[in-house]
């Protein structure tokens, strides 16, 4: 019964000491989401939803150079010159595509789910890593048990 909010201040803590406003604010949230009652459904809505509202955040969060005119045709053509800017195009395909197993992975298979959550929470509160680790880590995930799968 309690095993939630226990678990939840735990994170909690884990978020202040190791000084990371992410999981201080989803912790902190979800703990006031449950004491006052309004995490039946509430929660496993943003469970269903809450990681294609992540990637549109963030899409939106990417776009905004573009939006304010920071970012146009003109410096496009220029990033097209660099070796760089070929290997972050690149390295932005094959996340994307590596991650797109990873949701499959993360809606079918809750053990590997929460293995991914709590990794990426350990490598948020202690390395201030970047909570979009279940998606890509499930895509991962996704690969190397293919990878597993061919070699049986």
């Amino acid at each position: 019964m309690y095993g939630p909010y226990i678990f939840l201040i735990i994170l909690l803590l884990i978020g202040i000491v190791a000084k990371n406003t992410s999981l201080i604010v989803a912790t902190g949230f979800l703990l006031l989401v449950k004491v006052a009652g309004t995490d039946g459904r509430f929660l496993a809505y943003v469970q269903s939803k809450g990681i294609n509202w992540g990637v549109t955040i963030i899409t939106i969060a990417v776009l905004v150079p573009i939006a304010t005119g920071n970012i146009g045709f003109k410096q496009l053509a220029e990033a097209a010159k660099s070796p760089y800017a070929w290997v972050a195009m690149l390295s932005g395909i094959a996340v994307a595509l590596i991650a797109k197993n990873g949701i499959q992975l993360l809606s079918s298979d809750p053990h590997i789910t929460v293995a991914l959550v709590f990794g990426t929470i350990l490598a948020v509160a202690l390395f201030n890593g970047v909570a979009v680790g279940p998606l890509i880590g499930a895509g991962i995930a996704y690969l190397m048990m293919q990878l597993i799968d061919l070699f049986r």
